[in-house]
């Protein structure tokens, strides 16, 4: 779809497939705009079509036509922002993925902790004059290292959070579990739950919510007797590689609180190294790869490379 920035509008030249849809069907069935927003566009007259101001039920558009929204006027600031380095590994208009270093929670958890990737990413958005909040679309664990996307305005924030509910938002990692992981390819589908004896932790359990991983095996290393395997969500509960992995004995490196064993470098070697998405206003595929710190003694550019090669990295 062929989309350009005007100011704070943002101008979409009506496809083929949308012909003769109303204002209203676009908005509702294509975007899936939220009821609020949606009354913002009216009242504020925020939508146009062709120059003038269409009314949403009755006016239908044309293939070739011209649609603007007023996407990107000034949202209120709802987080502090924070000086720390932000490290972007993809940036638009609409999205903006990150590049978390462990250590760093997504965001914060008391009103009073302003040390977060999200405090970060709103000073970042701060230095650049975008006048908005950053909305993570979804999270990593604080020592989990790697890619996250963050929205930078409502439209998109609803947009990419609905292709997380549907799974259409891929996200691949890399992990170095212990043992010589067998079979090498698989998926693990066991429903996670919190630990009632235990306030941060999770555990296998019937009543908990599906979840489900697929991981396949990239290398052996006999000397340290641990696997580099690749895995990737089709869900997104909280540890849920974590809580995998251990409950098929196999606990990630350096992850005691699933039974790994620690390490210097990492309390779970985990890094998100990779986030595929459909792009929610140009409909393209993006493949967002995150390279590992380099101070990472457990993940290389080599393994970033690894991972490009294999199926779905293309």
């Amino acid at each position: 779809m062929k989309t350009t920035r005007d100011g704070e509008w943002l101008n979409v030249i009506i496809p083929h497939k949308w012909d003769s849809l109303t204002i209203e069907k676009i908005l509702t069935r294509q975007w899936h705009v939220p009821r609020k927003l949606m009354h913002r566009f009216r009242s504020n007259n925020e939508v146009m079509l062709n120059g003038a101001f269409p009314h949403y039920k009755t006016t239908s558009v044309h293939t070739g036509d011209l649609l603007r929204l007023r996407l990107f006027g000034p949202e209120p600031l709802e987080v502090t922002p924070a000086s720390m380095p932000i490290d972007p590994v993809y940036e638009d208009d609409h999205l903006l993925v990150i590049n978390k270093p462990a250590g760093v929670f997504t965001h914060p958890n008391r009103p009073d902790e302003h040390d977060t990737l999200v405090n970060g990413a709103a000073g970042y958005f701060q230095r650049r004059g975008i006048p908005s909040t950053p909305k993570y679309v979804h999270r990593l664990d604080r020592d989990t290292s790697g890619a996250i996307l963050f929205a930078k305005h409502p439209l998109a924030t609803a947009m990419l959070g609905r292709e997380i509910k549907e799974r259409k938002i891929k996200r691949t990692y890399l992990a170095w579990v212990h043992g010589r992981l067998l079979p090498e390819q698989g998926k693990i589908i066991k429903p996670i739950a919190k630990d009632p004896d235990h306030t941060v932790k999770r555990m296998v359990g019937e009543d908990g919510r599906y979840a489900e991983t697929h991981y396949t095996v990239l290398n052996y290393d006999a000397v340290q007797d641990c696997s580099l395997v690749m895995l990737q969500l089709e869900t997104g509960r909280t540890h849920q590689i974590r809580v995998h992995m251990s409950s098929v004995g196999y606990p990630l490196i350096g992850d005691t609180l699933y039974g790994g064993k620690g390490n210097v470098h990492y309390k779970q070697a985990l890094h998100a190294a990779r986030l595929t998405f459909v792009h929610p206003f140009t409909e393209e595929t993006i493949h967002c790869y995150a390279p590992p710190a380099p101070s990472s003694a457990l993940f290389t550019d080599t393994h970033i490379d690894i991972l490009k090669q294999t199926k779905n990295g293309s």
